[in-house]
């Protein structure tokens, strides 16, 4: 099986793992899950850390030919316009995102934001192929998470997004709107069906408790013998029970409210109003 070079970028302001994924035959490649900078207290976007990542394309003298994200993220904000302007390259998510934006459209009441995931130059469908270089990628829709959840499958390596964690701190949430703990399940058992080898990289990592260096990188066979919450044959009933119980227990993530509201626009800023300032909602009572 093929193995591209994956080239992994941690994110320390939001725990969050952006990768440059390369076929180095052909020196094309694809960027998955970039980080905007945002500070919340005083509503400034920065690009610092998407620089790493176009230094790091320059750098190689790669060509991309994908900006790709796993879901509509709740705790970033998507780099992927500034990438696709700077870089070139299509931007693409699973289907599911209109069923995201349809609920966030309305919580926002956001009249700007065009139904049916237009935003976006490719939507892909459940076991949708298509190249990367000379490398194959393979979508798995994985909802649970949420509606949008996809698995980019490339070569031997498997980007799950927030289907799980390294195997000593578990799995996704699932309390966002339209989330389900068995859902979840079922997706992991599909990526747990992947060849034992298969490398899986992970959108976020937290450093669980005892562990000094954050990491990102893992394979199916350590998934399915240590996950703390799915690994060791644990069932479907068991995984509801402990998932729902710790989501009634977790808080809203810190950048929730903006990171929403860009990326169903697929990483597109508001448009300024008639002073020339962009603005940002915040819904009262609501999540």
């Amino acid at each position: 099986m093929t193995a591209p070079n994956v080239h992994g970028f941690f994110d320390h302001e939001t725990f969050t793992v952006s990768y440059v994924v390369e076929d180095a035959a052909t020196g094309r490649a694809a960027i998955i899950d970039p980080v905007l900078g945002y500070d919340p207290d005083s509503g400034r976007t920065n690009s610092k850390f998407a620089m790493r990542l176009i230094a790091f394309v320059r750098s190689k003298q790669l060509s991309i030919d994908w900006i790709l994200e796993t879901h509509v993220h709740a705790d970033h904000l998507s780099a992927a316009p500034l990438l696709k302007a700077t870089l070139g390259g299509q931007t693409g998510i699973g289907a599911g995102v209109v069923e995201v934006q349809d609920t966030f459209r309305r919580i926002f009441n956001l009249d700007d934001v065009a139904p049916g995931g237009a935003q976006f130059d490719q939507l892909f469908a459940d076991e949708e192929c298509f190249p990367v270089g000379d490398l194959n990628c393979r979508v798995l829709h994985t909802p649970g998470h949420t509606p949008a959840c996809v698995t980019y499958v490339i070569g031997d390596a498997a980007f799950v997004g927030d289907t799980l964690f390294m195997p000593d701190f578990g799995t996704a949430r699932t309390d966002f709107p339209g989330g389900s703990a068995g859902e979840l399940y079922d997706s992991i058992q599909r990526i747990l069906s992947l060849p034992g080898a298969t490398r899986l990289f992970m959108c976020h990592d937290y450093k669980a408790e005892g562990r000094d260096e954050f990491a990102w990188e893992t394979t199916v066979a350590e998934q399915a013998s240590r996950n703390i919450h799915v690994g060791s044959g644990v069932t479907r009933d068991e995984f509801i029970e402990l998932r729902q119980s710790r989501d009634a227990g977790l808080a809203m993530p810190r950048l929730i409210l903006p990171s929403l509201q860009v990326n169903i626009r697929a990483g597109e800023l508001p448009a300024a109003e008639a002073n020339g300032i962009r603005y940002l909602k915040t819904p009262l009572d609501v999540l």
